[in-house]
């Protein structure tokens, strides 16, 4: 099953019909508990159980139901803020001696907001209202887990994000059932500084040293093939994640540019192309006349997500 999405909105709703949570900007998984059995999938449906040993500790308060499937959001929590950085450094971990190093230098809380089957019972057809008891009846809260609360003013929930430097607000319909893999307007997600994710198409090295990378070439794929460019980003990859994003960038090298259209003149030679199959994800100020991206700021390669999962955003968004 793919969890439901929310819709980009420019104002949180308002009225009773709605309940507004803090958008906590991590990674989403479906968590399914089966007695002492705990397994944990990504939104392409990857599992991703090893990466996060710390959630099958009896601490984490998490196993010994007998039939659970929840949804949630991953986060690092740094100062009590949400670091995109620190987790995503740990979602595509595989080997389990890795895992559990990285789960004592950055453990993770799961942020629970949704029941999705519960006894052997489908509860998606269910309206929200009604799965937001179950969840607190469960009261799933420990070291690792939390149930975060809701709030009925949506209003004054995203003044306080901006005011704590968390990304923003999902608002969801009281009424609404669950939707798996559909982006509804039941659920709308309101942020402070606009964020989505791209397919690399190339890079290009530092000017001052071509041994360092200095930027990436951003590109969103559609639903015909070819891609759009969306501009490059080099802020935010100093150093190690430079370094390492650059190795993985020539794994994926080849000779001719992936954009069947070409490119804006602005765009300086010496690309190295890529072949796009790398998502990251971006935050930005905003969209230029040509659909480049204003002031883009890297926030980290997304392990959950693929290019086909691009389009699908890029459609329904639309």
């Amino acid at each position: 099953m793919r969890p439901m999405l929310a819709t980009a909105a420019d104002a949180v709703p308002a009225g009773d019909a709605w309940i507004h949570e803090v958008k906590w900007d991590g990674m989403r998984l479906l968590v399914q508990v089966r007695g002492d059995v705990l397994r944990l999938f990504s939104r392409t449906e990857r599992e991703v159980t090893v990466a996060f040993p710390e959630l099958a500790r009896p601490a984490a308060g998490l196993t010994g139901y007998d039939d659970l499937l929840l949804d949630a959001e991953v986060v690092v929590l740094r100062d009590g803020r949400p670091s995109f950085a620190a987790l995503a450094e740990r979602f595509n971990v595989a080997d389990a001696a890795t895992a559990a190093r990285l789960a004592g230098q950055s453990p993770v809380t799961l942020m629970m907001f949704d029941v999705l089957q519960a006894m052997n019972t489908p509860t998606i057809g269910l309206p929200l209202r009604q799965r937001r008891q179950l969840l607190e009846g469960l009261d799933l809260n420990s070291r690792y887990v939390q149930t975060p609360p809701v709030f009925e003013d949506g209003t004054q929930l995203l003044a306080a994000t901006a005011d704590q430097g968390i990304e923003g607000v999902v608002s969801k319909r009281l009424a609404s059932p669950y939707q798996p893999g559909r982006r509804s307007l039941d659920w709308r997600k309101t942020v402070h500084r606009k964020a989505d994710s791209f397919v690399i198409a190339g890079w290009l090295p530092e000017r001052e040293n071509d041994r360092r990378l200095g930027a990436v070439l951003l590109a969103t794929p559609t639903p015909d093939g070819p891609l759009l460019y969306r501009g490059r980003v080099g802020s935010g990859l100093a150093g190690t994640t430079g370094e390492s994003l650059r190795a993985s960038l020539e794994a994926l090298a080849v000779a001719n540019s992936p954009f069947a259209e070409g490119l804006p003149p602005d765009v300086p030679g010496g690309v190295q192309w890529v072949r796009p199959e790398l998502v990251t994800d971006v935050e930005f100020l905003g969209v230029t006349e040509g659909g480049q991206l204003r002031q883009p700021t890297w926030r980290g390669i997304r392990h959950d997500l693929t290019v086909a999962d691009l389009v699908r955003t890029e459609v329904t968004d639309g």
